[in-house]
């Protein structure tokens, strides 16, 4: 058994058994991948993948269980190339997000710009998704952090430390019936919805909300974008149930933003990574820049 075996099974999984595209991802001729993988086989005894004349079509049980070990062995891998990087410069690296569109608009640049100040060799790349999709950045290594209100704490796999909570507020033109007096979930709800796509932004919140009281909503769109919740409140499609700090009194003081914390419950954002990564003392810093910014906003 050699770490060149240990590889060769890492890269089967990530190209579906595909006995070719491993050998291209690792620059060998197939020929030798097959005789690699026979080789190792013949060591432990017992075939690791079930077969249909050559081609791999999947794991046995002791496959899967060598599996586990495997990817064990290629976090450990990956541990100790950012754990040597970080010893030898921990002032440059790249810090990759993974957030939705509101987080990203609203919370993040400070937090951001500050962080840039203390290590302006670390490159920020952003990734925008949905909250489903931002999990999936994090467990393929392809994010860092995740910032995010939805679905994260449904993973066992991640670490989350509560970032900040925020409410929903209804925004409206001018001269809208609901500018004026007492706010119900009933009075909201006899009106054409326009909200966050489900899985965004406490959109589960909303839901919760009035169906507790029995309420049905006339969602009429949804988006994952709050800026084009706006645009089409502006065009008279219904109103806008969006993100408290997502109204902007200069920008949006065509509308008029009213607080629903009274009705709605609240929503948290949530700062989230792998459990087993290590983190860089520059990702470290930013998570501790998120925290300062989340007191900041609770302030």
């Amino acid at each position: 058994m050699n770490l060149s075996q240990i590889e060769l099974l890492q890269v089967l999984q990530e190209t579906d058994l595909n006995l070719s595209k491993a050998a291209e991802k690792m620059h060998v001729v197939q020929s030798a991948v097959s005789r690699q993988l026979q080789l190792f086989e013949s060591e432990l005894g017992s075939p690791l993948f079930e077969r249909r004349g050559k081609k791999l079509i999947g794991l046995t049980p002791l496959g899967h269980q060598v599996m586990q070990e495997v990817l064990t062995i290629h976090q450990s891998k990956r541990n100790i190339r950012a754990l040597a990087a970080d010893f030898l410069d921990s002032n440059t690296g790249t810090l990759r997000i993974a957030t939705t569109h509101t987080q990203a608009k609203y919370f993040l640049p400070n937090p951001i710009r500050r962080f840039r100040e203390k290590y302006p060799g670390v490159r920020i790349y952003m990734i925008q998704a949905s909250p489903e999709q931002l999990i999936d950045q994090l467990h393929a290594h392809k994010a860092d952090v995740a910032v995010c209100t939805e679905k994260v704490d449904e993973d066992a796999e991640l670490v989350l430390k509560k970032c900040y909570e925020w409410h929903h507020a209804v925004v409206m033109p001018q001269d809208h019936a609901l500018s004026e007096g007492a706010l119900t979930l009933e009075r909201l709800a006899s009106f054409p919805i326009l909200t966050y796509s489900f899985g965004f932004t406490g959109r589960s919140n909303i839901e919760h909300a009035f169906a507790g009281e029995g309420l049905t909503l006339d969602i009429i769109l949804a988006a994952a974008d709050t800026d084009v919740i706006k645009t089409y409140v502006r065009q008279g499609l219904g109103i806008g149930l969006i993100a408290g700090m997502a109204y902007d009194a200069q920008a949006d003081k065509d509308l008029i933003a009213r607080d629903l914390s009274q009705l709605i419950p609240h929503s948290t954002t949530k700062i989230a990574y792998l459990k087993q990564n290590y983190l860089p003392v520059y990702t470290r810093h930013f998570i501790a820049e998120l925290l300062q910014a989340a007191g900041e906003v609770r302030r």
